[in-house]
C-alpha cells in the first residue's frame, strides 16, 4: 500500500459482543499507524462500549452516516473497513466517495461498492471471530497473526466511567461480588434457569454477593428465578444504563453468562468471566469465547448436531453441570480472600 490513510472508519453495526471482538482492530491500527484517527461506526446502543475503548477516537452513529456527510477527526473519511458487511452501508460509503473502501470477496455487493477486497470466509473457519476481523487488515498491508491472548490485550476497554454512589453501595468488599446474566435476548443458546438456580444454591451466601442482571424486557422471563432464589440474590435487571452496567461490572469480581455481550465486557475488563457454550459450530467457544486474562468457558467435550435446529431444547448446553462453575467460583473466591489478607 502506497499511502496510509489519515483516518479510517471501522464499521461494525451489530451486537455488543461483536463490537468488543472488533475493538482489537483499532488497537492493531494504532500500533501500526500511530497517527491515524479512528472512527468506529456502530448502533447507538453500543456507543458506551465503543467510547470506552482507548484506541477509538470517535463514535459514529450508523443512522447519521446513512443520512449525512461524515467527518473523521474533522476531515472527510479516507478509508472504511466493512468488518460487518451491510449492503446499505457499503453503497453509502461509495456514494460519499470515500477513497479506500475495504470489504470481503464473498459479498457480491462489495464487488460493486468496494475497491479493495480481501478473501475471507467466516462460516467454516477455525479462527476465532476476533482473529477473523484482523484478516481484513491485509488490505492495509498488515499481515501479522496474533494469538488470542495478544488480541485480548488489544481490546483497550479502559475508559469506563465512575460508578454512581447508589450503585457502588451494593458492592460488598468482604464477599465475592458475582453477576449472573441468564438471558441473551435470543442471540445465544441458553443454560436453563434451573441450572442457574442450582448454581446459586451451591454458592455459600456468607461468601458470595450475587446479582441477577438483564434488560427490562427480560425481567418477566426471569421471574421464576427470582421467586426461587429469593433473598439469595439482588435484582438489577433494567436498573442501569449500559455505561453504568459497565462500571458496575468493573467493580464486581466475576460474571456468569451464556455467549452474550456482558460476558465479553467482563472478560475485556479483566474480570472472572465464566461463559457457558454449546459444542456446536459456529456458536462454539472456538469462535466466540470471551477474551481476557481471567476468562473461562464451560462446554461439553462432544460433537453437537442433534439440537442444531432446536434452540429451545439444546441438550448439549443443558447437560453442563452447575458444579463445574461452582468449583471454579469457589477457587476464585479463595484467591480473592488470600489477596485481601
Amino acid at each position: 500500500m502506497k499511502k496510509i490513510p489519515r483516518n479510517i472508519i471501522i464499521s461494525r453495526t451489530d451486537s455488543i459482543g461483536d463490537v468488543i471482538l472488533t475493538l482489537p482492530v483499532a488497537g492493531v491500527l494504532k500500533k501500526h499507524f500511530p497517527g491515524i484517527t479512528i472512527g468506529f461506526m456502530g448502533k447507538s446502543y453500543t456507543r458506551s462500549v465503543i467510547e470506552a475503548c482507548s484506541h477509538v477516537d470517535e463514535f459514529i452513529d450508523v443512522d447519521n452516516f446513512l443520512q449525512n456527510k461524515i467527518l473523521v477527526g474533522g476531515q472527510p473519511a479516507e478509508c472504511i473497513l466493512h468488518v460487518f458487511p451491510v449492503s446499505r452501508i457499503a453503497k453509502r460509503a461509495r456514494a460519499l466517495g470515500i477513497p479506500l473502501r475495504i470489504g470481503t470477496t464473498n459479498r457480491l455487493y462489495h464487488w460493486f461498492t468496494c475497491n479493495k477486497l480481501v478473501k475471507l470466509s467466516r462460516k467454516k473457519s477455525d479462527l476465532h471471530e476476533a482473529q477473523l476481523n484482523l484478516v481484513l487488515l491485509k488490505a492495509l498491508g498488515i499481515e501479522e497473526s496474533y494469538s488470542l491472548q495478544q488480541i485480548g490485550d488489544l481490546i483497550g476497554l479502559t475508559k469506563t466511567q465512575p460508578l454512581p454512589p447508589h450503585l457502588a453501595a451494593l458492592i460488598q468488599k468482604n464477599k465475592y461480588n458475582l453477576i449472573i446474566h441468564p438471558k441473551s435476548q435470543g442471540s445465544a443458546r441458553e443454560w436453563p434457569l434451573e441450572k442457574f438456580y442450582e448454581l446459586i444454591q451451591l454458592l455459600p451466601a456468607s461468601s458470595f454477593n450475587i446479582f441477577i442482571s438483564g434488560t427490562a424486557k427480560e425481567r418477566e422471563l426471569l421471574q421464576w428465578l427470582f421467586d426461587k432464589a429469593g433473598p439469595l440474590v439482588s435484582d438489577i435487571t433494567g436498573k442501569m444504563s449500559l455505561t453504568e452496567f459497565m462500571a458496575f461490572i468493573q467493580q464486581c469480581d466475576g460474571l456468569v453468562a451464556n455467549s452474550t455481550g456482558p460476558l465479553h465486557i467482563a472478560a475485556a475488563l479483566g474480570k472472572d468471566a465464566l461463559g457457558i457454550y454449546p459444542p456446536m459450530r459456529p456458536v462454539h467457544p472456538g469462535r466466540w469465547a470471551p477474551l481476557g486474562p481471567n476468562a473461562t468457558v464451560f462446554v461439553l467435550n462432544k460433537q453437537c448436531e442433534a439440537c442444531r435446529d432446536n434452540k429451545s431444547a439444546c441438550q448439549c448446553i443443558n447437560d453442563i453441570p452447575a458444579a463445574w462453575l461452582q468449583e471454579t467460583l469457589i477457587k476464585k473466591y479463595e484467591l480473592k480472600k488470600a489477596k485481601q489478607q
